[in-house]
């Protein structure tokens, strides 16, 4: 099975070793997305509600780099640095997800990245 690399400018770079999403057959596999800036790098101002804009555009451009929306997404994990910004992020989540809910766990974390308090992956479905 062939992989493909999936990349946006629109989208912030890697932060490491690692892509912003992999197409394995007939799936994308994307990675944590967190609320930084893609033209500068650095964190979107604000709290919860902003960073979760700011994560939810950032994952619907890798998307959008394989041809594809929130509506192929088949499984989310959300991970919160505060799960008391559950309801918030929640909230702000289903307005990008409205087709059909995907799969989605949620967790609290010690720490994410550069000091985000909220990080989302993804997988879509491309077939």
């Amino acid at each position: 099975m062939a992989f493909e690399k999936i990349e946006s400018n629109r989208a912030p770079a890697a932060i490491g070793p690692y892509s912003q999403a992999i197409k394995a057959g007939d799936y994308l596999f994307c990675s944590g997305q967190i609320p930084l800036v893609p033209e500068t790098g650095e964190m979107v101002a604000g709290g919860i509600e902003e960073q979760t804009r700011q994560v939810l555009a950032n994952l619907g451009q890798v998307l959008a780099a394989a041809g594809l929306d929130f509506a192929a997404v088949v499984k989310t994990t959300i991970y919160l640095a505060d799960l008391g910004d559950f309801s918030v992020v929640n909230g702000i989540y289903g307005e990008f997800c409205t087709a059909n809910a995907p799969a989605r766990a949620t967790v609290q974390v010690a720490a994410l990245p550069k000091g985000a308090r909220v990080e989302i992956d993804a997988i879509a479905f491309c077939g």
